[in-house]
Parts: C-alpha cells; sequence; structure tokens
C-alpha cells in the first residue's frame, strides 16, 4: 500500500522534573501496523528534553537532576536572557545539554528497550505546561 510510517503529535504534562512516557508510547505501538522500525520522539520546546534513563530506582533521576541543577545553577547574575525567570535560561542550557530527539528500536511491535530503560520527558522549567511530543514510527 505504500504505507512507509505513521506519525502522531502527543501532549504531555510533567508533573514535576520528569515524567514518564513510556507506557503511552508502548500502548500507541500496540495498535500500529508496522512491527518493526524506527520510533523517533522529538520534544518541540527549547527547556525540556528526552531521555532515556533508568526505571527502576528514582534515587538516579534524583541524583541527575541534582548533578545538572550544580552544573548549571539558576542565577540570573550568570546570563543575558532573565527575561522569563530565573529558571529559564538554564533550563535552555540543561535541554542543550541533553537531548530533545530520540529514537528507540521497535521489534514486533514494542519498544526495544533495555530492562532497566524508560523514556522520560524532563521538564527543566519550574511549570513548563503542556509539552508537545511528535512521533514517528518508521518502516
Amino acid at each position: 500500500d505504500g504505507k512507509r510510517g505513521v506519525q502522531r503529535c502527543e501532549r504531555e504534562e510533567a508533573e514535576g522534573p520528569r515524567r514518564a512516557v513510556t507506557g503511552e508510547a508502548r500502548r500507541w505501538l500496540a495498535h500500529q501496523t508496522v512491527r518493526t522500525g524506527l520510533l523517533p520522539r522529538f520534544i518541540r520546546h527549547t527547556s525540556a528534553s528526552l531521555v532515556i534513563q533508568e526505571n527502576a530506582d528514582p534515587d538516579v533521576q534524583a541524583d541527575l537532576e541534582a548533578f545538572l541543577k550544580r552544573l548549571v545553577p539558576e542565577d540570573e547574575r550568570l546570563y543575558r536572557h532573565p527575561a522569563e525567570g530565573p529558571d529559564d535560561m538554564p533550563a535552555h542550557i540543561r535541554s542543550a545539554l541533553t537531548a530533545v530527539s530520540i529514537s528507540i528500536p521497535v521489534r514486533n511491535t514494542a519498544l526495544a528497550l533495555g530492562t532497566w530503560q524508560g523514556v522520560y520527558l524532563w521538564e527543566h522549567r519550574h511549570r513548563g505546561g503542556a509539552r508537545r511530543i511528535v512521533v514517528h514510527l518508521g518502516a
């Protein structure tokens, strides 16, 4: 039929600094006809990111968050772009240091993640609001 892929845009809201989005991807994949391919996910924002990280121990994520806060502090004296608040410019830098796009292999209509891997929307603002993630399943 010539269909090589399918695309959609998800609306996500982080309930704190991180929100697991692995389940949404799994549920969506279960209804697709593409059994094997690649699932790129792209967040359409400059102050949040997508990461694949350990999903078993929340201390890992808390340590990562603490590390980034030490690496990129919220101190308006350090930045020229304070217009949107003290958390805005650090959020842009944290997003640049992480990833706005990730790709996950798909096998048998399932994410080919490791046992302890999960996909997370990582909000770098105190209140980022709704975030849009573009998902494309390609064969």
